[in-house]
């Protein structure tokens, strides 16, 4: 089957069209002939992973360490990237008792990735689910890493219907999540977003949308339940009087300072620093599922790219100009 693969951290370049085995599934297995795969931040980070300190994780200095262990460290251990994927499943083990050939499927790899490719295989309790039936393959395959996170971190601070709620980072895949869901919650949203994606993340319902290269939403004078920052760009210092009081600031990306603060504002003051990790569930997927099925999430893809050009596909992803999601389509001919 043909994959992409790299032998080597780097630049998009290092990525390239390959021959590798066909696998089969195991006795609970489903192997997924696969139709799209979405390119996201943590692909972009896997694939240079080596050129990525510490200090430019945008987590703990541990997570750093155990990712680096992980990928690889000095050449990447998993030659294949992709963690989000839509497709049909081609065949099953002997024990898979949840799905048949012929299910179309949406699912999440995590750090195990190795969707792109023609063909993969998952265990049946893994988190793949039944696709929602309004989207196809290259919508649905860009919504399981964003929407997981976001559910799971949203649900860390049990929003309530006409909370005003600002999300910092709101064009990315938990970003452009976290903006739906809390509109489903009924919260009044703001999102901050750069010049190019102001009409996308309005599109997804926010209330109001900020240009953080003209607009300092921490200088406005407008307050706020929650301020959700996707990728800890700003601060506690900088976001505390944005807060109203018993406001929260939550992260979804922190260091060591963030945990301490967190510790510092659950014992004093009424204004909390929340750093909280998404532990993905299957149950979520299927809650998803449910969510987009009922209108309450959507996906806007801004470009396709087939798999051969996969490396073009991490070139946009990386140029800063991209106004919604980017997807790979895999191109099956009679032979696979």
């Amino acid at each position: 089957m043909k994959a992409i693969i790299y032998t080597e951290y780097g630049s998009p370049d290092v990525l390239h069209l390959a021959e590798v085995e066909k696998p089969a599934p195991k006795d609970n297995e489903v192997l997924i002939k696969i139709y799209a795969v979405s390119v996201n931040y943590g692909d972009t980070l896997a694939r240079n992973f080596k050129g990525t300190s510490p200090g430019e994780f945008n987590m703990l200095f541990l997570f750093w360490l155990f990712a680096k262990i992980a990928f690889g460290l000095s050449r990447p251990k998993n030659k294949i990237l992709g963690s989000e994927l839509a497709g049909k499943i081609e065949a099953v083990g002997k024990d898979v008792k949840l799905f048949k050939a012929g299910d179309d499927v949406f699912g999440y790899r995590g750090q195990n990735m190795g969707a792109n490719a023609e063909y993969i295989c998952m265990p049946e309790n893994g988190l793949v689910a039944i696709k929602p039936a309004n989207m196809t393959y290259e919508e649905a395959a860009v919504v399981p890493y964003g929407a997981l996170t976001a559910l799971n971190l949203l649900r860390t601070v049990n929003i309530q219907r006409g909370q005003k709620i600002l999300i910092n980072g709101a064009s990315g895949a938990i970003g452009s999540a976290a903006v739906q869901l809390a509109k489903h919650y009924g919260a009044d949203v703001t999102g901050v977003c750069g010049t190019p994606r102001l009409a996308f993340v309005k599109s997804l319902g926010a209330d109001k949308v900020i240009d953080y290269t003209k607009e300092d939403f921490t200088k406005n004078g407008e307050t706020y339940d929650l301020i959700f920052d996707i990728l800890g760009r700003s601060s506690f210092a900088q976001c505390k009087n944005s807060l109203n009081p018993n406001g929260r600031y939550l992260l979804a990306s922190f260091k060591m300072k963030q945990l301490l603060q967190m510790l510092w504002t659950s014992k004093v003051g009424d204004k909390k620093v929340i750093c909280a990790l998404s532990g993905e569930k299957i149950a979520d997927l299927h809650s998803i599922k449910e969510l987009i099925e009922a209108g309450k999430l959507r996906s806007v893809i801004d470009k396709r790219y087939p798999l051969e050009q996969t490396a073009e596909a991490h070139r946009y992803m990386e140029s800063g100009n991209k106004k919604g999601n980017v997807v790979i389509t895999v191109e099956h001919n009679n032979k696979t």
